[in-house]
């Protein structure tokens, strides 16, 4: 059965979107899902299902977690190739521009169009750079200090549908847990 790696948006950022990751897991094996663990409470999640599909891994995870905390939770779902190969280019870009104060990925839903992803980069600078791979989005900072505005702005970070955020760290860590 296939594995999937799972990463919910805007949890346990306040006090009405409180989801703890024994609840997340919880969820996830009412709904069905198998082998379930969780990394730190951000809401990064491992699942093993029959389901042959990322779309439809979400649209599960979803549901169960709206059933269960009576709020929408969106979910970014990857296969285990997927997301290593996402993060092994997170880490090499990270490598490549370094020294970095801070290096953020975007997850997204689906891969921008190539004229959204074109917008996106061209908001680079020397300072902050921004590369677009596939279904995620670098956002690398040679400096960096608490409260730096999100580079894309509002406008363009709508033009990417759904997404979430993780430290490239973070990342690694999940693919070394569950890849």
């Amino acid at each position: 059965m296939p594995t999937y790696v799972a990463f919910l948006r805007a949890v346990n950022l306040g006090s009405t979107r409180k989801f703890p990751k024994d609840a997340v897991r919880a969820a996830a094996e009412r709904a069905g899902f198998t082998d379930v663990d969780s990394y730190l409470n951000t809401g990064n999640l491992c699942v093993t299902t029959r389901k042959r599909s990322p779309a439809r891994v979400e649209e599960a995870l979803e549901a169960a977690f709206l059933a269960d905390r009576g709020f929408e939770v969106p979910t970014i779902v990857f296969g285990q190739t997927e997301l290593s190969e996402l993060t092994s280019y997170a880490v090499g870009l990270g490598e490549r521009f370094a020294p970095l104060e801070r290096h953020n990925v975007s997850l997204l839903r689906e891969a921008p169009s190539a004229k959204v992803a074109a917008a996106v980069e061209a908001v680079s600078t020397e300072e902050t750079r921004v590369v677009v791979h596939g279904r995620s989005v670098n956002l690398m900072w040679a400096r960096a200090t608490p409260g730096d505005v999100d580079p894309l702005g509002p406008s363009l970070a709508r033009s990417l549908g759904v997404s979430t955020a993780r430290t490239v760290k973070v990342l690694a860590e999940a693919c070394r847990r569950w890849c």
